[in-house]
């Protein structure tokens, strides 16, 4: 029997994550309030993880695998909490209202977790001891996945960027200006290296293979951004900068992929560069 799999939030980088576990024969529900945007071949599961209620068309027979990918739709601790910690213990609640026990939960958490800000390397050993909001509440939720009675992973992902996700491209655009020294690192994993760590690891477990308690996904070299910047402006042909003064940003740590890469993983797009030239039509 091919394996099957709810992706509870099953958005841009659930749907990319259906898609692929689609052409290796899985079967692979997918919930979303929307259910339309589903790519074809999903089976539609419609429902809002914020609400008590099971949906009407939850999957009525066994699932061997979940995925809670979901995305705060309003960015705020209330929404964190909702989307995270409230949506997780729903599906959680369904699953034990109808007997379901999947083999291993994946739960899509964030590089947000941790609060390190000197440009150290950090890996999943490191502390992971955040003071913002949207950490403290991620961290509450990866533990209620931890404590779930379900063998669970988590996939820490670092800034996704990709087709739709352009937010540097239109600052940069801008004359976004960002400081040189001391250089600010950012951690980036292209959003088709997102579902392809997530497939990874589900096909990995399928066959046997022990994971880990946590994986962190980010691309071979985190980047300090002036550099990121800087690279941009000459591929895009920028030469104006902005008259505000230089950008500062708080965080600055670098991720580090090596546990994922050891499961023999390898992300598509090593590093921006690769990312971001696919992004803007280079070959």
């Amino acid at each position: 029997m091919p394996a099957s799999l709810l992706i509870a939030g099953c958005g841009d980088v659930g749907s990319r994550l259906a898609q692929q576990m689609l052409q290796v024969g899985w079967i692979v529900h997918g919930l979303r309030r929307q259910v339309a945007a589903l790519p074809p071949g999903v089976l539609p599961v419609a429902g809002d993880l914020e609400q008590a209620a099971c949906p009407a068309d939850w999957p009525k027979g066994p699932l061997d695998y979940l995925v809670y990918c979901v995305a705060a739709s309003q960015h705020d601790e209330a929404g964190y909490r909702a989307a995270y910690v409230d949506g997780l213990r729903h599906v959680l609640a369904w699953l034990a209202e109808r007997g379901q026990m999947p083999r291993r939960l994946l739960f899509v958490s964030s590089s947000g977790v941790y609060a390190q800000r000197d440009g150290e390397w950090i890996d999943e050993t490191s502390p992971a001891e955040a003071e913002g909001y949207s950490g403290r509440v991620m961290r509450e939720a990866e533990r209620l996945a931890m404590d779930s009675g379900i063998p669970s992973t988590l996939v820490r992902l670092t800034g996704i960027y990709g087709p739709g996700r352009e937010w540097l491209l239109k600052q940069v655009r801008m004359g976004y200006r960002v400081v040189s020294e001391p250089p600010l690192y950012a951690n980036r994993i292209h959003v088709d290296d997102c579902a392809g760590l997530l497939a990874h690891l589900l096909k990995a477990d399928a066959d046997g293979v022990a994971l880990e308690d946590c994986y962190i996904g980010v691309d071979d070299a985190p980047a300090p951004l002036h550099e990121v910047v800087g690279w941009l402006r000459e591929r895009m042909g920028v030469t104006e900068w902005a008259e505000e003064s230089t950008v500062r940003r708080s965080g600055s740590k670098r991720c580090s992929n090596a546990r994922a890469r050891a499961l023999g993983w390898a992300p598509r797009y090593a590093s921006f560069r690769e990312g971001y030239a696919a992004i803007l039509g280079e070959p």
